[in-house]
C-alpha cells in the first residue's frame, strides 16, 4: 500500500507545477490564419488574443472579413489547445506520472 503522506507530497508537486506551467502558458504565443494567410491572428497560450493582422488583399467584403477573422481565432484557439497539451505531457512525463494521469485538482 502506497505511503498516503507521499501521494500527498506529490499531489501537492502535481499541483505546484501545474501552477508553474500556467504561468509559462501566458509568455507562449502561437498564431492562426485563415484565407491563405490573408488574416492572422497572434495569442498567448492562456487564451489572449494578442493581435489580428489583415492583409490588404483581403478587400473589403465586410461577411467574408468576419468569417475569415473568425477562423483565423478557431485556428490559433486549436494550435493554442495542442502546445498546452505538449506542455503538460511534457510535465507530466517529467515527473513520471502517466501522459493521462487523471488528477484530483
Amino acid at each position: 500500500m502506497m505511503n498516503i503522506q507521499k501521494m500527498m507530497q506529490q499531489a501537492q508537486q502535481v499541483q505546484f507545477k501545474m501552477q508553474e506551467l500556467q504561468e509559462k502558458m501566458k509568455d507562449i504565443d502561437v498564431t492562426g490564419e485563415s484565407g491563405g494567410g490573408l488574416v492572422k491572428v497572434l495569442m498567448s497560450c492562456d487564451g489572449r488574443l494578442k493581435s489580428i493582422d489583415v492583409s490588404a488583399e483581403a478587400g473589403e467584403d465586410k461577411e467574408t472579413m468576419e468569417d475569415l477573422i473568425v477562423a483565423a481565432v478557431n485556428n490559433a484557439t486549436e494550435a493554442k489547445e495542442a502546445k498546452v497539451q505538449e506542455e503538460t505531457k511534457a510535465l507530466m512525463g517529467g515527473m513520471g506520472l502517466p501522459e493521462n494521469a487523471k488528477l484530483p485538482f
